[in-house]
Parts: structure tokens; C-alpha cells; sequence
């Protein structure tokens, strides 16, 4: 598999090429906690977006929340900019069912109403139980249910793909 920072340059000029096509300006960029967080601090770079990054902690948002109980490591979520009718760009590390996603967007509107959200996701590894689809991924990965993609750093960032017993 190709380097992170490779994944990050990909996920880059996927975003450059939506957002001249759709004429977006000055977007938003969210990262989800912790590894999309760490995606979007590069990206943000990368991008050369002046709007500082906001932060989503999903944790009180999950659908197995009343099952799992809190994060240790909850977080405040940071959105140092508004978010109504402006164009964002959800930030995640890997793409699975959907679930994390669909968290993250129903945090979003507790914010306002965005004028639109595109997803950019480090990893795409399919098995989906929603219908949430990235706009831009660094890679896409077939895996069986035993294998599980993590992203570990901040640094440096190392994408690991595991099997589980």
C-alpha cells in the first residue's frame, strides 16, 4: 500500500477537482476525531484553506452509544466558524458502514443548515450499511470481515491494515 502522506496528496487534487467543478470558494474543512482530525490538518495544508479546521467528537452522537457508553477520551467538538449555508468538507480516516458518517452529519445540522458536505475519506474499505458515499478517498480497499484498517500518529501517520482473530 502506498505511503499516507501519498494518500493525502491523492485525496488532495480529488478535492481541488470537485470543488473548481462545483465553484465552491473558501470551504470548511471538519475533521472527525482522532484520526480524521489528523487527515485534515494535512489536507488543510495541503489545500491552502484559510478557515480554520473545525474538530467533531461523535461520541454522543453514535447509534451503539447506549451500548458502548462514553469514549474515555471525549472531546469537545471545535467549529470556529459558522456553518450555515456554507459548503463543507467532512474529513474521516476510513470509510466503513457508514455509521461514523452519519453520526458526524447529524452533529453538522445541530450547527445550522451547510449549503453542501462532501465527504473525503483517507481509506474507503466498502462494507456499507447506509448509503453514504466519499466524494474523494485517498485509496479504495477490498477486505474480509476479519481485516480491520486503523490509522495510527498524529506522528507520523502510518495506515495499518490487521486481521482479527
Amino acid at each position: 500500500m502506498r505511503d499516507v502522506e501519498s494518500l493525502i496528496e491523492t485525496m488532495a487534487s480529488q478535492l481541488r477537482e470537485l470543488l473548481a467543478r462545483h465553484k465552491m470558494t473558501e470551504p470548511a474543512l471538519i475533521g472527525i476525531h482522532t484520526g480524521g482530525v489528523w487527515v485534515a490538518e494535512q489536507l488543510h495544508a495541503q489545500l491552502g484553506v484559510t478557515t480554520p479546521l473545525g474538530r467533531l467528537d461523535i461520541s454522543f452522537y453514535r447509534d451503539d452509544f447506549s451500548r458502548i457508553g462514553v469514549n474515555p477520551q471525549v472531546r469537545p467538538s471545535e467549529l470556529p466558524f459558522d456553518v450555515e449555508n456554507r459548503h463543507l468538507i467532512l474529513i474521516d480516516d476510513v470509510l466503513y458502514t457508514g455509521r461514523t458518517v452519519r453520526a458526524a452529519l447529524n452533529e453538522l445540522f445541530d450547527y445550522g443548515r451547510p449549503a453542501s458536505v462532501l465527504l473525503a475519506v483517507l481509506v474507503d474499505r466498502g462494507g456499507r450499511e447506509l448509503p453514504i458515499e466519499a466524494n474523494a478517498a485517498g485509496a479504495h480497499l477490498t477486505l474480509s470481515p476479519d481485516q480491520h484498517v486503523r490509522l495510527t500518529g498524529p506522528d507520523p501517520l502510518q495506515l495499518l491494515v490487521q486481521t482479527i482473530p
